[in-house]
């Protein structure tokens, strides 16, 4: 059997990243893995992939960054399984309405516009709370995980990217709030702070060489997707972590080792 044999999960940000490989993970564990991204080529290459290994998986487009899509996904997903037993706030957006950028560029806090926060904060704070809240009446009744993204960036306060780092850590404040409110209905909230070699990664390194590589890591290497991050993922998906709630998981090979 699988660790999460019978369980629904939705993933956002599954069409490419660490994202694809939760999704992936999380499919070959037993889950019916609802794969969500606003790039519908993206999402029918994931589905796929998983339906080649004997998994099963819907495709839902859905910009995280509009209410009105989370809460259509939601519904599609109840309507196609039946429950939401896992939610995965994967998905992320850097740049302004109408142009999108595949990393945060290096900017000054005081030289970064006003649509630019308005973005970062709508797609990762907002778009966050909007699932969760969204999620919440269907997982009430029979309780949950939420698994949610923070990142090194916000904890340590990268320089060049205010607005990014603001939502990652208020995601954090929101997942301990939550966690605190709802762990009477069985729902468990808890987030991961990946470290992983991304494409997204690769291109903000290529652009800024001084952000974070494998030479900084104590472990040697940045983590790869599907063996380092998706495996954290599912232990916090799956009864394993019934007990764990309202934490911070560093999937850093000690980038930030502390007490």
């Amino acid at each position: 059997m699988g660790r999460l044999d019978g369980k629904t999960a939705i993933v956002t940000g599954a069409g490419r990243g660490i994202g694809r490989a939760i999704a992936l993970r999380f499919a070959a564990e037993g889950a019916r893995v609802v794969v969500a991204s606003r790039t519908e080529a993206r999402i029918h290459d994931v589905v796929r992939e998983i339906q080649a290994a004997g998994g099963e998986a819907l495709g839902v487009g859905c910009d995280v960054c509009h209410e009105d899509q989370i809460q259509t996904m939601m519904s599609r997903t109840v309507a196609h399984y039946g429950a939401i037993d896992v939610l995965v706030n994967n998905a992320h957006g850097f740049g302004m309405a109408g142009k999108p950028a595949l990393y945060p560029t290096n900017t000054p806090l005081e030289a970064i516009t006003d649509a630019e926060w308005e973005l970062q904060l709508r797609v990762g704070l907002m778009g966050t709370l909007w699932c969760m809240r969204s999620a919440f009446p269907y997982m009430k009744t029979s309780g949950g995980k939420i698994i949610n993204f923070g990142s090194l960036a916000g904890q340590r306060g990268q320089a060049g990217t205010a607005p990014y780092n603001v939502s990652k850590e208020a995601i954090r404040a929101l997942s301990r709030t939550a966690a605190r409110e709802w762990a009477r209905y069985r729902i468990n909230v808890n987030v991961i702070n990946p470290a992983a070699q991304t494409d997204a990664l690769t291109a903000s390194q290529n652009a800024n060489p001084v952000r974070e590589s494998a030479r900084h890591t104590p472990l040697g290497r940045m983590g790869d997707p599907l063996a380092d991050i998706a495996p954290v993922a599912l232990f916090l998906a799956s009864s394993d972590s019934d007990f764990v709630t309202g934490m911070t998981l560093m999937a850093d090979g000690g980038l930030l080792i502390g007490p």
